[in-house]
């Protein structure tokens, strides 16, 4: 490879550089044979015969020790003069590199990383946490599915220390966002602080990666060795019992797709469009992903038949990963129709709550409130939206959660006693519009910036300390710029005519596959599946695919959604 000061340097100076260095190659050779030539010549006899008188051959023998003192001398000195230019040249040359500011030189003290820099490193390093949690989180649901939560308590313990500093990044990082702290040097700091939480929930996460690979018996470096672990089942035997897991987890998620949407078709015909919007299209991205995992679940099984253990690995945490993924999207719209529902049940009941604390508010203020003839503004307004809630609900097909997000957000400034009923529904908001964001991000991840997982990282952090009302606020942000990522993300360019080194050439639902995280990269090979461990981990996992570091994708245009083929069983 060639270097990039020689790659940048311009073929003039290079040129130049040339030429002075065969100057002074040229003279040092002068000056090296005229210094030679009084030894060349020492032995060379007279041609001229001696003269027979004295006098005149001390003169002639004279004339020759001056010649010879002359020979000597003066190659001395061009040599001296020749090293001396050399020298000048190769000084000058090097200052001249350390000063000048040109393209294709490289200073002797490199820049500082500037302030945008660090930002960019600091969305970098929290993107990359987040997605090493996450996967982390989906491949140890399966590992625990057959080893139980006691063997895998190591695994555990360092997921949770690993969310929990990702937390603390997530929170300076908000803080950062909104000014805090003010002072440039502090504010360095905390750019720091987001890289430094980050790199440490991925060094707790490849400290327990191998383990865990022998425990499946995958070996310690993810299929490379076959020899099993502690509690793990050597090679093909570690793979098949893995296999069953995954194979019974797609069955599941299989056969309760089509109720799942029976279900969403029922809501659609109960309730106001924007009561499902949220939803649209979750199934057929959970059939895409289930037709994904299909694939690669029965190339995890000829491999393994094969005794090809390297590359059943891989096959199966490519279907885990998808897998994993479809539960969420299939989950997500049962939840949201259990929500639906609860929420429909509960509207009369906050309606009536927002009416007593109006009246409890008026009671207290006509005690105390100048006789202005006017109503003050807060429950006049709150009495408009709960005029306007009544009236979509004896109307027709309204949107329940809508319904009671209005409902709490008119009266929650009020100073009257709040109902029960009331922060029961706030809090009902709140946790359908966390959960909401949550499986939005889970299945969008390649897409998603580091923006919108903070403020998904602040929601959930409002939503544990009970505070609906900040929780649902930061979840619908979360949810807004998520969408927008993935808007500006587009599709993954994967060619249908286009062979996949370990996909078996199949690419059906590899799009939705690399959009949603499963695997980690847009090439050919469609790169490694993600996996339980931080950077370490996957840079070893793409490293053992022969495909090296790949960055992730993005750029494209024009999002596409999965397709809505039926899943075949496994």
């Amino acid at each position: 490879m060639t270097s990039s000061l020689f790659r940048g340097r311009p073929r003039r100076a290079t040129a130049r550089i040339r030429a002075r260095v065969a100057h002074a190659v040229l003279g040092a050779l002068v000056g090296a044979g005229w210094l030679m030539l009084p030894v060349m010549t020492v032995g060379s006899h007279d041609p001229v015969p001696a003269a027979p008188v004295g006098a005149v051959a001390g003169a002639t023998a004279a004339d020759q020790d001056d010649v010879s003192a002359a020979d000597l001398v003066l190659p001395l000195v061009a040599g001296v003069a020749a090293v001396t230019l050399a020298g000048y040249g190769y000084l000058r040359r090097t200052r001249r590199a350390r000063t000048r500011t040109t393209p294709g030189t490289v200073p002797a003290r490199p820049p500082s990383a500037t302030p945008a820099d660090s930002e960019r490193q600091a969305r970098a390093a929290l993107r990359l946490a987040d997605d090493c949690v996450r996967t982390s989180r989906e491949e140890l649901s399966f590992v625990r599915d057959r080893f139980g939560e006691k063997r895998t308590e190591p695994f555990a313990h360092a997921l949770r220390a690993a969310e929990t500093e990702l937390a603390a990044a997530c929170a300076i990082w908000r803080r950062y966002e909104e000014g805090v702290p003010e002072d440039p040097g502090a504010r360095r700091q905390a750019l720091v602080g987001v890289i430094g939480r980050c790199a440490e929930a991925g060094r707790r996460l490849d400290a327990e990666a191998a383990a865990l690979d022998r425990l499946r018996g995958f070996g310690g470096d993810g299929g490379d060795d076959t020899q099993g672990g502690e509690g793990g089942a050597g090679g093909a035997e570690g793979v098949g019992a893995a296999l069953e897991v995954a194979e019974g987890r797609f069955r599941e998620w299989a056969a309760r797709t089509p109720p799942a949407q029976d279900a969403l078709a029922a809501l659609r015909e109960r309730y106001a469009p924007s009561a499902t919007a949220s939803v649209t299209g979750r199934l057929e991205q959970a059939k895409d992903r289930l037709l994904f995992a299909t694939a690669r679940l029965n190339e995890a099984r000829q491999a393994a038949d094969t005794g090809d253990t390297r590359r059943a690995v891989r096959q199966l945490r490519a279907g885990e990963g998808a897998v994993a993924q479809a539960g969420v999207l299939v989950g997500g719209v049962e939840r949201h129709t259990a929500l639906l529902g609860e929420a429909a049940a509960l509207v009369p009941a906050a309606l009536a709550g927002a009416e007593e604390e109006l009246a409890a508010v008026r009671r207290g203020s006509g005690r105390t409130a100048p006789a202005t003839g006017r109503p003050h503004a807060r429950p006049a307004h709150a009495d408009g939206v709960l005029a306007a809630v009544r009236e979509e609900v004896a109307g027709g097909p309204y949107d329940p959660l809508d319904a009671l997000r209005r409902i709490t957000r008119a009266v929650e400034r009020l100073a009257g006693g709040r109902p029960e009923v009331l922060d029961t529904a706030a809090l009902l908001v709140a946790r359908c519009a966390v959960a909401g964001a949550e499986e939005f991000v889970a299945v969008h991840r390649a897409a998603v910036g580091a923006e919108a997982r903070a403020l998904l990282a602040e929601a959930v952090r409002e939503l544990g300390a009970g505070n609906a009302g900040p929780a649902d606020s930061m979840a619908s942000r979360a949810r807004e710029h998520a969408e927008r990522d993935v808007r500006a993300y587009g599709t993954p360019h994967v060619g249908a005519d286009t062979p996949h080194v370990g996909t078996g050439g199949d690419t059906a639902g590899l799009a939705g596959a690399v959009l949603g995280g499963v695997l980690l990269a847009e090439d050919p090979d469609a790169g490694p599946p993600a996996a339980y461990g931080g950077p370490e981990t996957r840079g070893r996992h793409h490293l053992g695919a022969g495909i090296g570091p790949v960055p992730g994708p993005g750029g494209r245009s024009g999002f596409r959604r999965g397709s809505a083929t039926p899943p075949p069983g496994p």
